[in-house]
């Protein structure tokens, strides 16, 4: 009997192992494990914490160029589309009936009957559900699948937000520290003519320590900027996943970009693309294949099951025949306490209400944030073609026409100055303008889901440095 059962055992043991092998690994995974062993067993684990540099990334690049390298770098897109890769693989396993039950039971002391001694009994079984269960269940997973797809689309978009963001920011921080050297420059002619004056005795010294005093706090604003640029280039490198450390930098001079100019498009746009919302759509349609599924629970699920007793040759009663037995039995859970399976389909009930009253609420912020981000570009479109065609000329001609005054003592050096800083604070509202612009493009780009036929006008290319007087 012992004989018996050990074989009894090890082929149900086999069948099952064989059964589960496991296929060979997802190779990130593996990558994974491998990184985390070689951090564990590195002599200097905190050096290779810190992401690398790349080398090929440094120096002006054009923003697109960013943009493809966090697209397949960026781990937050990685864990998002990792994410979306768990749920689908869910769906099979919920769609699956469980793994069948296999016993085996030995007597001590076999039971004594008038076929013969009962010595080793085996059964198996297997829990059949209700009709539409599975079916229901496979729904459920496929559909947080799409709320996964959906927030990976989401994350590509606002990888790409973040990277134009930052990008337009070191543009901005750049095109400041040169307008701000080429101002120094311009105020240190400013000083030596103050400087020839003072020595022909046609001004005071006043005038060239209030020079010397500019020059001084342009160099601050200077150091300011520069310790700015590398902020910037450290923020950029985090969305690229790269070391804080690399030299990335912006093109000196943006190729013309595309402005939208029709509000009703763009929120119809948003309305049908925006990854969020189809986010929450798809987590309506897995919350009402919930309720279904609650409501499935009020069916009785079947357990089939057979089992063989092995009986011996010889036994007590003479009419002892010793042939095994066979039994088949069936089985259903009782679904009868209803107030809890009520329960649980008024809790999925509501929770697909509140989905869809989420989806509601994101819609309207959606409209909200695509109104506010399109009059933020018409404003910041037409203060730059006011600055461009109006204020800065001026401010140019006014700089121009009071330095020519100064050297012949018809205005001040107060006043000198004075339009000097305006038009360097002119200059840099406008650069300002340029790169706020494109940042506020590149957030209603995510919120609309992406300009595809994008209805819009050219924004003209920023113009090159003037002369300055």
């Amino acid at each position: 009997m012992v004989v018996r059962v050990t074989y009894a055992v090890a082929l149900a043991t086999l069948l099952a192992g064989c059964k589960a092998t496991p296929k060979a690994p997802d190779a990130d995974y593996v990558r994974m494990a491998q990184d985390v062993r070689q951090a564990s067993f590195a002599a200097a684990p905190d050096a290779a914490a810190v992401a690398p540099v790349f080398f090929e990334l440094e120096g002006p690049h054009a923003v697109e160029e960013y943009i493809q390298f966090a697209l397949e770098q960026n781990p937050e897109i990685q864990a998002a589309r990792k994410r979306m890769e768990s749920f689908a693989y869910q769906v099979p396993v919920v769609a699956s009936l469980q793994d069948p039950m296999f016993n085996v039971t030995a007597l001590p002391e076999p039971m004594q009957t008038a076929a013969g001694q009962q010595e080793l009994i085996l059964s198996a079984s297997q829990k059949l559900h209700w009709f539409g269960k599975l079916d229901t269940r496979a729904s459920v997973a496929e559909a947080q699948t799409n709320v996964a797809r959906a927030q990976l689309a989401a994350a590509e978009l606002a990888t790409i937000e973040k990277v134009k963001r930052a990008y337009y920011e070191l543009y901005f921080i750049q095109q400041a520290i040169t307008v701000t050297e080429t101002e120094q420059r311009l105020l240190g002619e400013i000083r030596a003519v103050a400087n020839t004056r003072y020595k022909t005795g046609r001004t005071s010294q006043q005038d060239v320590l209030r020079a010397d005093l500019e020059i001084s706090n342009v160099e601050n604003e200077l150091i300011q900027l520069r310790q700015r640029l590398e902020s910037g280039q450290a923020r950029l490198a985090r969305v690229l996943h790269v070391a804080p450390q690399s030299r990335l930098l912006a093109l000196c001079q943006l190729p013309p970009e595309q402005a939208p100019r029709d509000l009703e498009w763009l929120q119809r746009q948003a309305v049908l693309a925006r990854p969020e919302l189809h986010a929450q759509l798809a987590a309506i349609e897995r919350d009402q294949e919930a309720v279904e599924l609650a409501r499935l629970d009020y069916k009785p699920d079947v357990t089939l099951g057979m089992s063989w007793i092995d009986i011996a040759d010889a036994g007590l009663s003479p009419v002892a025949n010793g042939r095994d037995a066979f039994l088949l039995t069936a089985g259903v859970n009782l679904p009868v306490y209803r107030k809890r399976l009520d329960a649980s389909v008024r809790s999925a009930e509501a929770k697909a209400v509140s989905s869809a009253r989420e989806y509601d609420s994101l819609r309207d912020g959606t409209l909200e944030e695509v109104t506010d981000l399109f009059a933020q570009a018409k404003s910041q479109q037409e203060l730059l073609k006011l600055f461009h065609e109006d204020i800065l000329p001026k401010a140019r001609q006014t700089l121009e026409v009071s330095s020519r005054a100064y050297n012949v003592g018809e205005v001040d050096f107060l006043q000198l100055i004075d339009n000097w800083r305006q038009l360097l604070r002119y200059e840099l509202t406008y650069r300002r303008l340029e790169a706020s612009l494109r940042q506020t493009l590149a957030e209603l780009e995510r919120v609309v889901g992406g300009f595809q036929n994008l209805p819009a006008e050219a924004i003209p290319a920023p113009q090159p440095d003037q002369p300055r007087p």
